[in-house]
């Protein structure tokens, strides 16, 4: 008799640029199950990136079967990149998967693992989300670069400044009161060599706590 664990994985950029949905994939795996005759077993529902192996659930999953305490046979998702997006870590997890008599498999994507020249289709399959991670790590690179050029700042604007936008959608760093009159001070004070940074620190810290009791009271 088969019996399946369903991993359905989604990280939250996936779901919010993509539409990828857990629902979706349950549902889906579900039919494959009852039109197929396997029994459910498990589901394990992931919220991480698949770049590595180091997700909470499962970890938990692997920690059962190292365990012996599942009876299934196999894991079943419903594409390979739902599996994984690291093509070496990938072979290495199939090992082990085997090595404790689980199959992973997709129902999207199904490979004969006793056909050699399935191999081939299992590298192209795990190979191709590696490489969109990686392109997209360079994309992303290539831009923060170009924008560093451009004198914009990457991230959130520092203490004493915000992240503005003009109307026409351009970016831009303004002043923040009364962060920036902070910033002012503390530079003049380290300029005058007076104090030391951190003594400088405590300073700004207790003027910043005393003009907010001063707000709160009113006064």
């Amino acid at each position: 008799m088969l019996i399946a664990d369903l991993y359905i994985r989604v990280s939250t950029d996936e779901q919010a640029n993509k539409g990828y949905s857990q629902r979706d994939q349950h549902e889906r795996l579900e039919r494959y199950c009852n039109q197929n005759q396997i029994t459910i077993g498990q589901v394990i529902f992931e919220d991480h990136s698949a770049k590595n192996f180091n997700r909470p659930e499962w970890t938990k999953y692997i920690n059962h079967i190292k365990k012996r305490s599942l009876k299934s046979n196999l894991v079943l998702f419903t594409k390979w990149d739902r599996f994984s997006r690291n093509a070496g870590d990938a072979y290495q997890m199939i090992k082990l998967l085997l090595g404790n008599n689980i199959s992973p498999q997709s129902i999207e994507q199904p490979l004969d693992m006793s056909i050699p020249e399935n191999k081939m289709m299992l590298a192209i399959y795990l190979a191709a989300p590696e490489v969109e991670n990686d392109r997209r790590s360079l994309n992303t690179f290539y831009g923060m670069r170009r924008a560093q050029k451009e004198g914009r700042l990457m991230g959130t604007a520092s203490y004493g400044y915000v992240n503005k936008c003009t109307e026409d959608g351009r970016k831009y760093v303004g002043l923040k009161e009364p962060e920036a009159s902070n910033m002012l001070w503390a530079f003049n004070e380290i300029a005058k060599g007076k104090y030391s940074i951190n003594q400088i620190r405590l300073k700004m810290n207790t003027m910043v706590q005393t003009l907010a009791v001063h707000h709160s009271t009113g006064q």
